[in-house]
């Protein structure tokens, strides 16, 4: 028997292991089951060099013993002697993963992928053990088993052990506050959530569970894998059916809902990227979009949306990225300063930019289809992403009051200089659109919050572009207001005395509609400004009061009810008055609930007065 201390620099490793070594407590069963796997790629590796006799079943097999308050890990990989676990085990800075890619390097095989260090790795087992022991017996011929166990403290014991097969066994035995992980349903979770792609089989088996009886005639059913070995991403895309991409989205995201379509990423040079991403239906408001992009390394899971790696912007989809040069614990600081990294970010920015302009190009009908669902993407894609921007920007589609799909250019018939007007409400707005319609005029379609952004960053983009809301002008739906009109006066008089709201501007202007009575303007500018504050939340709402006076009501002097006024009564003038006010304003927003009740009190009253 060989006694000795773990070579390390601080006498404090066991502390910072336990508390500070991972950010979630339940990686430590990723790490181990990750060893595992690397220990039969190893083995694999070994096989095709002629050094060893390649077997038919390879697996990893995670056992919970909650009776004796065990977790155990077995592989039946290249298993270590006694001098390697003092090499790999006992030297906490030496990596035997980089020793061993350094001698098998072959670079044309694509099935020795390393995944981690064992090593600090494997001392994750003491976030949630009082002590751990590992039994290991080489592949090498001749070998011995050796046996190590520590309890956590400095010291080991390095001994013969019982094994009697290739591969190794971690025993886990549980601390008494992390007995959670000694429940069958919590350990099939962590295996779930970071081993569901492993590529080698992993099983799950609880030795307090009695195994179900088997019928006279009936065959044993075998064990299940928990992980499906060979992910749909790590396919060729031309091996993969729409059908496979289809179950693939169902089975991982639970969204069942098919999605409208997806890229699949499959990079060997400069760098190594697999993937694939899904553009799902969604709801239209941005503030209710939560995308789910996951990150593997090596088939193994290491975290859900890290903007370093994926756009900002493209984590409203839903996918799998598979980098396999990443770290398993990722840094954000690391990420945020690595070149490797952005090469990959700015890839993924490019590959999904260049499906969006070739499915405009060449599937078009398809492309409007989707484009409901999609532009949050895209839109939000372009303010984030100058060169996203770039390369989409002629892709970008806008619907106009016919319902008909037209780029930018196509809309301003490639004018350098024009006015862009748009509907923000089609059913609120409905009255101006009908005035714009009956003037042969035409505007577009921006009903979402990210489109008030947009604007901003079009307009910002091109400064010869201005868009206009149509209730925000009447240059193109108005005649000259006759301003020197003595009638005309008296009309504004007239209001400003019965509405008694010394904020509200009043003008009159000759409408080419002649129904309409009056409507409600607000300055393009105001109105962004309202929106603004609203969108930063409930603390800046009251803000946007402070642009109120920025409305003007417009009394349409073409209007055969406006030109008879001064005919009615006092009491049915004033009547009037304050109902065509009203009916401007709900042409333009709802009325509150006071101002609802008055309206309908007064529409009453001028209905009694028919008879």
């Amino acid at each position: 028997m060989a006694k000795g201390n773990i070579s390390v620099n601080s006498e404090n490793l066991f502390p910072i292991i336990k508390k500070w070594l991972y950010s979630d407590k339940d990686i430590f069963l990723r790490e181990l089951v990750s060893n595992g796997c690397d220990a039969i790629t190893k083995f694999k590796k070994i096989t095709l060099s002629g050094e060893a006799e390649a077997d038919d079943n390879y697996n990893v097999t995670v056992t919970v013993d909650k009776e004796a308050k065990k977790l155990i890990i077995s592989d039946n990989g290249i298993g270590m002697t006694a001098d390697e676990i003092d090499k790999y085990i006992n030297q906490i800075a030496f990596s035997g993963a980089t020793e061993f890619l350094e001698k098998y390097k072959d670079e044309n095989d694509a099935n020795a992928q390393i995944i981690g260090h064992f090593g600090l790795g494997f001392y994750s087992a003491f976030m949630v053990s009082d002590s751990v022991e590992i039994d290991s017996l080489s592949y090498q011929s001749g070998a011995k088993a050796a046996k190590w166990t520590c309890d956590g403290s400095m010291e080991f014991e390095l001994s013969d052990g019982a094994r009697r097969e290739r591969g190794t066994t971690i025993t886990l035995n549980i601390a008494e506050d992390s007995t959670e992980f000694l429940e069958i349903f919590k350990v099939r979770e962590i295996l779930n959530k970071y081993c569901s792609f492993l590529p080698v089989e992993v099983y799950l088996k609880d030795l307090n569970e009695k195994e179900p009886e088997v019928k006279e005639g009936e065959e044993k059913q075998a064990p299940k894998p928990i992980n499906e070995i060979n992910p749909l991403w790590m396919r060729k895309p031309s091996e993969c059916t729409d059908e496979d991409y289809k179950e693939f989205y169902r089975n991982v995201f639970m969204d069942f809902n098919e999605p409208l379509f997806w890229i699949h990423l499959n990079v060997d040079y400069p760098f190594n990227l697999k993937g694939i991403l899904y553009f799902p239906k969604i709801n239209h408001e941005f503030s209710g979009i939560e995308g789910q992009i996951k990150l593997f390394n090596n088939q193994v899971f290491v975290a859900d949306n890290v903007k370093e790696v994926i756009p900002e912007f493209l984590m409203l989809l839903k996918g799998v990225i598979d980098c396999p040069d990443l770290p398993l614990n990722v840094s954000r600081s690391f990420l945020q300063n690595d070149g490797y990294v952005k090469k990959i970010s700015n890839h993924i920015t490019r590959k999904v930019a260049d499906k969006l302009v070739n499915l405009y190009k060449n599937d078009k009908e398809n492309y409007e289809k989707y484009w409901e669902d999609i532009n949050i993407f895209v839109k939000y894609g372009c303010i984030r992403d100058e060169k996203f921007f770039e390369k989409v920007k002629d892709a970008v589609i806008y619907k106009d009051l016919d319902g008909k799909y037209v780029t930018l250019p196509d809309f301003t018939e490639g004018k350098e200089k024009a006015d862009v007007y748009y509907v923000s409400d089609p059913k609120q707005q409905s009255q101006y659109i009908n005035m714009f319609k009956e003037q042969g005029l035409n505007a577009v379609e921006l009903p979402t919050i990210m489109d008030t952004h947009l604007i901003s960053f079009l307009e910002m983009k091109n400064p010869d572009i201005k868009f206009k809301r149509i209730d925000s002008a009447l240059s193109d739906i108005a005649d000259e207001a006759d301003a020197d009109d003595e009638k005309n006066k008296a009309l504004v008089e007239s209001f400003k005395a019965e509405l008694n709201d010394d904020s509200l501007k009043i003008e009159v202007q000759k409408l080419k509609n002649t129904a309409v009575p009056a409507v409600i303007l607000l300055s393009e500018e105001s109105r962004r400004m309202q929106d603004m504050y609203k969108s930063y939340g409930q603390q800046f709402a009251g803000m946007a009061d402070m642009f109120h006076d920025e409305f003007t009501l417009v009394i349409n002097s073409s209007n055969e009810l406006i030109q008879k006024l001064d005919t009615l009564s006092d009491d049915t003038k004033a009547l009037v008055i304050n109902h065509v006010y009203d009916l401007a304003k709900i042409s333009h927003s709802p009325l509150d609930a006071e101002q609802m009740s008055k309206f309908i009190a007064r529409s009453n009253e001028l209905l009694s007065r028919l008879f």
